[in-house]
Formats: structure tokens, C-alpha cells, sequence
């Protein structure tokens, strides 16, 4: 498309100067072609500015998506929470998480997932990142965080998150937690999964599998999936 515009513009361009250069050597009864030909000119170049606007790339926000068999999640994924934001969607484009499950199930906590609990801590983690808490931005229901172990930093684990089922929130993990995403479509399989049966160390009986990434979406889509209350 703008190869077709820059030669248009091109060919209005040559054929201008000549018509010019015939009116400037006294070719008068050019005058009145030549207005023409500026007339259609600008007709011209303002369609072509219509069309380049029409066809202009629309802005998209990446969002995370996680797919189970109960069904699909979509969360908001925090700028101010850069580190996070990050760390997550590079995991999803390297499909860490695709043979991962939620394997810790707590009705009116948390559902989590991402690696395996294990008393020695995070050590299946592929790295620690840096807290990022934000007064704004609490554990709600519906938030998206990423879980650690007792470590004094609070540093979180790249790979174990999870998502608030309590619909009250839970104060006492903000300041103290990393929340970096916020659920706003597929809140009934948050609850499908947190009620679930689980045996003793909170693991559902029959697993849950998950395939997390990251979509672009435009405003459209964002605002039909519900996410409209994010855009500014």
C-alpha cells in the first residue's frame, strides 16, 4: 500500500512540474487543465491520506491466557509491574508452562500453579525477581500473583503464580506478594477449578493442566471480552 502511494505520488508530482513548466513558457491555454489537475490532485492525495488512515495498524495490549480443561482465563497484565510483566510473558512465548498444572487448589484462597511445591522452597524456579508492590494494586478477587517462599526479600518465584479465589480479597498478602495481573473473563472456571476436589497437600485428584501464553488484542476485543475498564 505505501509503495502504490509513494508512486502515485510520484507520477502527480512529474506530471505537475510539466504542466507547470507549460504555463510558466506562456502555454496559457493550460491555465484552466492545470487548475483541474490541482483539483484532482488534492482529491487525490486526500483519499490516499483516508486510505492510510483506514489501513493503519490499531494498538494492542498484551494480555495473559491461560487454557485448562475446564476452560479459558484472561488477565490484565500490569505495566507497573515491569519485571513481572516481563519475566511472565517470556516465559509463555518459551511454553514453560505447558506440561505444568495448578497443583495447589485452596476453595476461597488461591488456585496456583507454575512448578511444584516443595519443602525446600522455589528451587524449580528458573530464577527470583524483585518485589514490585503497588498500593494500587491488591490482592482482589480475581488478581494475579506470583508466588515465593519465606525468603526476607520477598522475593518472587519466576515461575509459581496464582490467582485469588477469595471474593473478599485477601489484605493480608498485599505489601507482601507481588500481584502483577488481574482476571477479568473466566471467573467461572476460577471457580470450577478452586472447588475441585483436593487431597491432602491441596492437589486436585484429577489434575489440571494448563497452556499459558500472551495475546495481542485490540480495544474491540479487550472490550468484548469485559476487559473494557483497564483502557485509559
Amino acid at each position: 500500500m505505501i509503495y502504490y502511494s509513494l508512486l502515485l505520488s510520484k507520477l502527480v508530482y512529474d506530471d505537475f512540474n510539466t504542466r507547470l513548466k507549460w504555463f510558466e513558457n506562456g502555454a496559457h491555454s493550460q491555465s484552466l487543465s492545470l487548475k483541474n489537475f490541482i483539483k484532482k490532485a488534492v482529491i487525490l492525495f486526500c483519499f490516499l491520506f483516508l486510505i492510510s488512515c483506514k489501513t493503519s495498524t490499531p494498538k494492542t495490549y498484551e494480555i495473559g491466557y491461560i487454557e485448562t480443561p475446564l476452560g479459558e482465563m484472561y488477565f490484565w497484565l500490569y505495566n507497573e509491574t515491569p519485571l513481572h510483566k516481563a519475566s511472565f510473558i517470556k516465559l509463555a512465548e518459551q511454553h514453560y508452562w505447558d506440561l505444568l498444572s495448578f497443583n495447589r487448589v485452596i476453595e476461597d484462597f488461591v488456585v496456583q500453579g507454575g512448578c511444584p511445591d516443595t519443602p525446600e522452597g522455589f528451587s524449580n524456579s528458573p530464577y527470583l525477581i524483585e518485589p514490585e508492590f503497588n498500593p494500587e494494586i491488591k490482592h482482589i478477587y480475581g488478581a494475579v500473583g506470583m508466588g515465593r517462599d519465606s525468603n526476607p526479600e520477598k522475593l518472587s518465584a519466576g515461575c509459581q503464580f496464582y490467582i485469588v479465589h477469595d471474593v473478599l480479597g485477601i489484605p493480608r498478602l498485599n505489601q507482601n506478594y507481588t500481584v502483577f495481573g488481574q482476571l477479568f473473563n473466566g471467573f467461572e472456571v476460577l471457580n470450577k477449578i478452586a472447588t475441585l476436589k483436593t487431597d491432602s497437600l491441596d492437589s486436585p485428584i484429577d489434575r489440571v493442566s494448563i497452556k499459558v501464553s500472551t495475546l495481542r488484542l485490540t480495544k474491540k476485543e479487550l472490550t468484548e471480552l469485559g476487559g473494557f475498564s483497564f483502557l485509559k
